[in-house]
């Protein structure tokens, strides 16, 4: 069974564009965690927050080529972004790896981060098209 989780959304601006509203911590939380510790860089540890959901998270990046990609490590996972520039738009890909196949919980976990990755891409879509900020942090369990 094939445990990866992609995700795939066009996003109408260019790659460069969609790339530092990942890279930038001022920027992501504009739409997606509150704050960073630092900015995306390869080697880097990084906290990412949700003040309002009292949550943190800790990420080693791997890997960064500059508008193209972005991967690392999340807890037992590994993410990573790819970005397809496409005539002033972009689809950004986001796989998620490393779930256990025998964990009796896989089918939860694997929808659960799917819809995640479904709210962010929106998100980011609003905010990098629109100015959106709003839809951060709004979803409800």
């Amino acid at each position: 069974m094939n445990t990866d989780i992609t995700t795939k959304m066009m996003i109408l601006k260019p790659a460069r564009d969609v790339f530092e509203a990942i890279v930038d911590p001022q920027k992501m939380g504009g739409y997606w965690f509150s704050s960073g510790t630092a900015r995306v860089e390869q080697d880097k540890n990084i906290t990412w927050k949700y003040e309002e959901y009292g949550a943190e998270g800790n990420i080693h990046v791997k890997e960064v080529e500059e508008n193209k990609k972005i991967v690392f490590d999340w807890g037992e996972t590994t993410v990573t972004m790819t970005f397809f520039d496409e005539d002033e738009s972009t689809i950004i890909q986001v796989t998620e790896s490393g779930l256990k196949e025998d964990d009796p919980d896989l089918v939860a976990k694997m929808l659960g981060q799917k819809e995640g990755w479904v709210y962010m891409l929106t998100c980011l879509k609003g905010y990098i098209e629109n100015g959106i900020t709003t839809l951060r942090a709004s979803l409800v369990h």
